[in-house]
């Protein structure tokens, strides 16, 4: 089959398994004609529902898998189980280049470790990162990572997830040069770890790189669209990712409650409702859904457990746009230019 970009899917990852997965990615292929798929899972329940899609049946194959990895399962076990998983094989395929990316739903510990082992992490990278994409009060996006693949990280860590965030960014939001920033307590120069501070220092000067390095931003600034790409440890950007999530269903559950308080407020929720659409459409998860590892020799994209068709098909276009864009060769490049001009200012980092 000839055509776009080719995705292995663990058609077993997430809440619903199949189900939602394959529908996932019937609803891409409508938008996105020239994709292809290959699933891999209990080949009798993945194809009985493709049977339910039939826009799917010429652009996907399917590949049988004995097990899966369940949600709870330890990083080191899931390991062991790699080679015979829906999970594992997906990755594989792209470690063989039988696919251009790989997606699940499943379990991330096990999806990272297992990504790790099998695509190693790219020349000049210590550790991948998981980064993904938040909304915002501007007129795109804002890239965050790491958001949990590394709890600790020294100032290079830091630097290279920038490089990675800003290629995602030119890639994903189209912007020429991203605003990068760096997660602290305060915009202060003076305040934040030494760490925070080191990487500042780096980024402040590598004006060569296709990023503009704009200092620090507090976590409160996160939504207001003043930034591109907002770079922390994984265990901050965790905790903030958990606060906006738990904050943005606060808020809308809030609302719910308030409109049907009274007679009054119901009708008030009526007048509202175009209003509130809106805002249900902006805090929608699925509108944001696909987080990628960064760093690796090949690319793995985690769809949220929980995640519904749409969601789905969101991060399959987010994959697709990578792939076509070379983000893996974008990420590359820069960080031989950042180490060529460290090398050429006597640093051997």
């Amino acid at each position: 089959m000839d055509g776009g970009p080719r995705i292995a899917i663990d058609a077993m990852g997430g809440d619903s398994g199949p189900t939602v997965m394959i529908a996932g990615a019937s609803r891409a292929l409508r938008k996105d004609p020239s994709l292809l798929f290959t699933f891999y899972g209990d080949e009798p329940r993945v194809r009985e529902e493709i049977e339910r899609h039939k826009n799917l049946q010429s652009r996907v194959d399917v590949v049988h898998s004995p097990e899966s990895i369940e949600p709870s399962e330890k990083p080191s076990q899931a390991i062991r189980r790699a080679r015979t998983t829906s999970m594992g094989m997906a990755i594989n395929a792209v470690k063989e280049e039988r696919a251009d990316a790989a997606l699940s739903g499943g379990n991330t510990g096990a999806l990272m470790a297992m990504s790790k082992l099998a695509l190693r992490t790219m020349p000049g990278i210590d550790r991948p990162a998981l980064a993904a994409l938040l909304p915002t009060l501007g007129e795109t996006d804002v890239i965050m990572l790491d958001l949990g693949a590394n709890t600790e990280c020294d100032a290079q860590n830091l630097v290279q997830f920038a490089v990675m965030g800003a290629a995602y960014a030119r890639t994903v939001l189209g912007l020429a040069r991203p605003r990068v920033k760096l997660l602290n307590i305060g915009t202060e120069e003076l305040k934040g770890t030494d760490e925070l501070k080191a990487a500042a220092a780096l980024l402040r000067e590598a004006d060569y790189l296709p990023l503009r390095f704009d200092g620090f931003t507090e976590g409160d600034q996160l939504s207001r669209g003043q930034v591109d790409v907002v770079v922390t440890d994984g265990f901050s950007g965790n905790i903030a990712l958990k606060t906006a999530e738990g904050t943005a269903r606060f808020v809308t559950d809030l609302l719910r409650r308030a409109f049907k308080s009274s007679l009054r407020s119901k009708a008030g929720f009526a007048l509202s409702a175009p209003a509130l659409n809106l805002l249900k459409v902006h805090l929608d998860p699925n509108n944001h859904n696909g987080a990628v590892f960064l760093g690796l020799n090949g690319l793995v994209v985690k769809s949220h457990g929980g995640a519904t068709p749409k969601g789905v098909a969101n991060a399959i276009h987010v994959t697709a746009s990578m792939v076509r864009h070379g983000i893996t060769r974008k990420i590359g490049d820069d960080l031989d230019n950042f180490r060529a001009h460290a090398f050429a200012n006597g640093s051997t980092k």
